[in-house]
């Protein structure tokens, strides 16, 4: 740790009045959304993805940890630079929908490093909905061509009004072409964006709403190894958002689709297992994003070539989401205190938060005696 980074730590160290972290419920992160507005939401951490991103060697980075079943997964997802630490448990498990439960649900942490205290306890499902939306934007300014307008949304499930939304404010998409095989998947997205300013067509296959896109967005949820795009769907100058794969065994597009395409990547050694890069060798060229951001590598290179962002979803992305719902809860007056960590007048003394007061009390006393003995 640098010094200047350890000063930054050494002022954020928690005092014992703020002991207990900010939780922040589903519905403070609604109300967070509905009071700046998602356009403006949407922009925010857009912005602070890019902004970590561009930071890329001041995070210790790994891997997220997986228990995966024959039904779902569940993840663990960590991340720190020298002031803060985060993580995110999250979960995918696509038959939900038969229990009335969400494919996809998710909390987090934000922590001091100094100390280990946490502060904000934050529902992450909402947030991550934002967050992906915002990166794949991050990731299009890079790699689709300048003046896009039209993008083909294939999968119209729950992430999909969040590009749709997205790509509309922050990138100028005006116009979308729409498949899912469940049809009421579809007609449940045109009547959430009534109204929005976008136009939507609907399409009878993937292949056509592929038809005269300059995007192309996958976000199906089936775990398995699809192929809702073939190297024969797509035209010169298209960009591939393909957000769907994102764990072991599940993919959307076709290797052809890769082979003919640049690729680019969130996190590469995440990517190589849980992407659509699986199934590919282990010497198949990706960028990283940060690369282009940093100057290091070239993201589009003319407007005829091919590109796909692979997006599985990293770490840094939440860290960077759960650092702007923080910051907003507390310029807005959200959450709540969480009692969440015992309080100890004499933090040694953990064994004393069992006892009745009177008898803690004179615990103390003993210890005060013994103290003025000594």
């Amino acid at each position: 740790m640098n010094t200047r980074n350890a000063a930054s730590t050494r002022r954020n160290v928690p005092t014992a009045l703020s002991i207990r972290p900010l939780f922040l419920s589903a519905t403070d992160a609604v109300k967070i959304v509905r009071s700046r507005g998602l356009k403006s939401c949407l922009a925010s951490i857009r912005s602070a993805v890019r902004e970590d991103f561009a930071r890329w060697s001041d995070f210790d980075k790994a891997a997220r940890v997986a228990n995966h079943s024959p039904v779902g997964v569940i993840e663990l997802m960590p991340v720190a630079d020298a002031d803060r630490y985060s993580f995110k448990y999250v979960n995918g498990h696509p038959q939900n929908n038969q229990f009335g439960l969400p494919t996809v649900m998710a909390f987090g942490v934000l922590a001091d490093v100094a100390t280990g205290m946490p502060l904000l306890v934050s529902e992450l499902t909402l947030t991550t909905a934002l967050r992906t939306a915002a990166t794949s934007v991050m990731a299009a300014q890079l790699l689709a061509r300048p003046g896009s307008r039209v993008m083909a949304l294939i999968g119209n499930g729950a992430q999909s009004e969040f590009q749709a939304m997205a790509f509309h404010h922050l990138l100028g998409i005006d116009t979308l072409r729409l498949y899912d095989c469940d049809p009421a998947a579809t007609a449940k997205l045109v009547a959430n964006l009534q109204g929005s300013g976008i136009a939507l067509q609907v399409c009878g296959s993937a292949a056509e709403a592929v038809q005269g896109a300059d995007i192309v967005t996958t976000v199906t949820a089936d775990k398995t190894n699809a192929t809702i795009l073939s190297a024969d769907m797509l035209s010169p100058g298209q960009h591939i958002n393909a957000v769907g794969g994102d764990c072991p065994g599940k993919t959307e597009l076709a290797s052809g689709v890769l082979e003919r395409a640049s690729v680019f990547v969130e996190f590469a050694p995440q990517t190589r297992i849980e992407g659509e890069i699986q199934q590919m060798g282990p010497d198949f060229v990706v960028t990283e994003l940060w690369q282009v951001l940093a100057g290091e590598a070239v993201g589009r290179r003319d407007a005829r070539e091919i590109t796909v962002f692979d997006s599985v979803g990293f770490a840094l992305e939440d860290f960077s989401a759960l650092r702007f719902m923080h910051e907003a809860a507390q310029t807005l007056g959200l959450g709540q205190s969480l009692d969440l960590i015992p309080y100890m007048a004499d933090p040694k003394n953990l064994f004393g938060t069992l006892l009745q007061d009177g008898v803690a009390e004179t615990v103390k006393r003993h210890a005060d005696q013994l103290a003025l003995v000594d």
